[in-house]
């Protein structure tokens, strides 16, 4: 499956790191026996907000998109990126389609593990729209607040 991460605003193909996994499951039940762990695999259906000082420690954080029609991980990247402060690498593994590049990027996440013929045209799914409505993780900023900032000017 190839990986593609973002790169300023460029989804570009990246090599594979070797990245030791674990679940959150196995980490809570036991966090001694996993000491070289660098990527913590989280099921869309976990609940982030319990997690606030304990994932500063991982480089990557992967959160499951098991269907394309579920969006609760979508919330997960966010509250990682604004309510806990994660930096690092937010990883979007699953059932990731094109169509859906921009909102997850919006939403943080910066690594993509997408199949096969998704992956054609990554790159134009970020150019797709030149303008956001809603604020989001992204920083970008709404039109509705650069309409309000040129009428502010004039």
């Amino acid at each position: 499956m190839p990986l593609l991460k973002l790169i300023g605003d460029r989804l570009l193909p990246a090599i594979e790191e070797a990245k030791n996994e674990v679940s959150l499951e196995d980490w809570r039940a036991n966090r001694i026996a996993h000491p070289d762990a660098t990527a913590l695999v989280i099921p869309n259906d976990a609940d982030i907000d319990d997690l606030r000082c304990d994932v500063s420690g991982f480089s990557a954080i992967i959160l499951e998109f098991p269907a394309f029609k579920d969006g609760r991980a979508y919330s997960q990247a966010r509250l990682l990126r604004e309510r806990i402060g994660y930096t690092g690498e937010i990883r979007a593994r699953g059932d990731v389609l094109r169509d859906q590049l921009l909102y997850m990027v919006r939403c943080g996440v910066n690594g993509f593990e997408i199949a096969g013929a998704a992956s054609d045209g990554a790159e134009t799914a970020l150019q797709e729209f030149s303008f956001a409505y809603q604020a989001s993780s992204d920083g970008a900023t709404p039109v509705w607040k650069r309409r309000r900032n040129r009428a502010a000017a004039a």
